[in-house]
């Protein structure tokens, strides 16, 4: 049973009624917060203002960051999209699912499958912990039942199955396993973000009594480029420029309507990337900022990406926070957060951000693994990073055999831009992690990938 809880304040004999602020419960009696996870799609490390860009624009997501958290070191647990949506929603390197590729990185429209249905998400757990669920915009897990997001926990589905550089690129709606339409044959890609702006702000109005979850995956900035008339021309850095800021102005409309409705204090909203921008489209890309690489990549600019949190009732204002935290992760807070139980059959990759969020100077998590496809391209551990084949088309095309060169150690903390090798100069560290390395490869059980199950004749 649900129930909104009015505040009333006595002061000198009178009552005075505080700003509405909803008070949601979940089915186990316990308040628990709203949350929303908006992810970009190809958004590199430096294309937000708050992260240094000179000329891009996002007063949104600069006062977001303002008023919340904003992460340094926050890495996604793959390069490419599929791979990092199935890791967020599971909680799971994307080997571990399946949802990798080694011939084709991401799941193409042609793939019949799509996440395994034995697959837990926090979408479910919310669900069975009282909350209304919602996924608005980019799926890319599986086109149709029983791989989308109705299947996995979702009360509710608006957006497209695929990145926006599918053709044709339908227009989706499901209000359950057995409903769901094509709205539009090939979505006009100008008005997706605006689209998904209004269905995201509609079900925090229709829900506003009640404990939500919105998982909310934009097909910006990804290449190719489109934006509303409003936003056309309108940015100093050009269409992509014009992309991200439009990007920002959904983000501050649901922002808005989260302190119109009075819940804004018990909302926890985390803003992120599903991975590096693609530096391979030149300025129809992102910037990595100061890191190397991009997209695809295991250096920095693949895999770190902006991360910023807000929950005004638990996050200090101004907050940043330098230790590292995974994409992965969300999966374990929103189980902490809405009351459920993590899944005890299966390894878990993701560890609980709340205690993060009240105290940026603890550290809980120690090491990453960055995963390209099957194959282990670097770790981290602490500040140190050894990187393996960070990536391979930059190996040949520099005349290097990849599987022969000497693996390179950058200390992170110090050099992000991964520019000077210590592997000579620090051995023990080096061994450490060549061991820690080995043991990640050889413990991890690979799951066959669904990517690379493409019919033979498209080859």
């Amino acid at each position: 049973m649900y129930r909104q809880v009015n505040i009333l304040k006595i002061l000198g004999g009178s009552a005075l009624m505080l700003a509405a602020q909803s008070v949601c419960f979940s089915k186990d009696g316990v308040q628990r917060p709203n949350i929303v996870i908006i992810l970009a799609d190809d958004l590199g490390y430096g294309d937000l203002g708050c992260y240094g860009h000179p000329t891009i624009k996002t007063p949104n997501l600069d006062r977001m960051a303002d008023e919340g958290m904003r992460m340094t070191q926050f890495y996604s647990a793959a390069g490419v999209s599929t791979p990092s949506r199935a890791a967020l929603l599971t909680g799971r390197y994307p080997v571990r699912t399946g949802m990798y590729g080694d011939k084709y990185s991401v799941l193409y429209w042609d793939v019949e499958e799509g996440l395994p249905t034995d697959e837990v998400t926090f979408a479910q757990i919310a669900q069975d912990s009282g909350y209304s669920t919602a996924c608005i915009g980019k799926w890319h897990l599986g086109k149709q039942s029983p791989y989308l997001p109705c299947d996995f926990g979702f009360d509710y589905w608006f957006g497209v199955p695929f990145a926006n550089n599918f053709k044709p690129l339908p227009l989706m709606e499901s209000t359950g396993k057995d409903d769901l339409k094509c709205l539009e044959e090939n979505a006009d890609q100008r008005y997706l973000t605006r689209q998904y702006t209004e269905h995201a702000v509609q079900f925090i109005e229709d829900h506003k009594d009640e404990p939500f979850l919105i998982y909310y995956a934009l097909n910006a900035p990804h290449t190719p480029l489109f934006t509303s008339e409003t936003f056309t021309g309108k940015s100093r850095r050009g269409a992509y420029g014009d992309v991200v800021e439009e990007l920002d102005w959904s983000v501050g409309q649901i922002l808005k309507k989260l302190k119109e409705t009075g819940i804004d204090d018990n909302t926890l909203v985390v803003f992120t990337s599903d991975n590096g921008p693609w530096f391979l489209v030149g300025l129809r890309g992102g910037s990595a900022g100061l890191l190397r690489g991009g997209k695809g990549s295991a250096w920095e600019g693949g895999f770190r990406v902006p991360a910023i949190f807000r929950y005004p009732s638990v996050i200090k204002p101004g907050t940043t926070c330098y230790n590292m935290a995974s994409l992965m992760d969300l999966f374990n807070t929103v189980v902490s957060l809405c009351g459920g139980t993590v899944p005890q059959d299966r390894i878990i990759d993701g560890v609980d951000l709340t205690p993060l969020m009240e105290n940026p100077k603890v550290q809980v998590r120690k090491n990453m693994q960055f995963w390209c496809g099957s194959h282990l391209r670097a770790v981290r551990q602490g500040q140190w990073k050894l990187v393996y084949e960070p990536y391979e088309e930059y190996f040949i095309e520099h005349g290097l055999d990849p599987e022969h060169m000497t693996p390179l150690l950058f200390n992170i903390e110090q050099d992000p831009s991964e520019t000077l090798d210590y592997s000579a100069k620090r051995p023990g560290i080096f061994m450490r992690l060549t061991e820690f390395r080995d043991s990640c490869a050889v413990n991890t059980v690979v799951a066959p990938s669904v990517c690379d199950r493409r019919p033979v004749e498209n080859d």
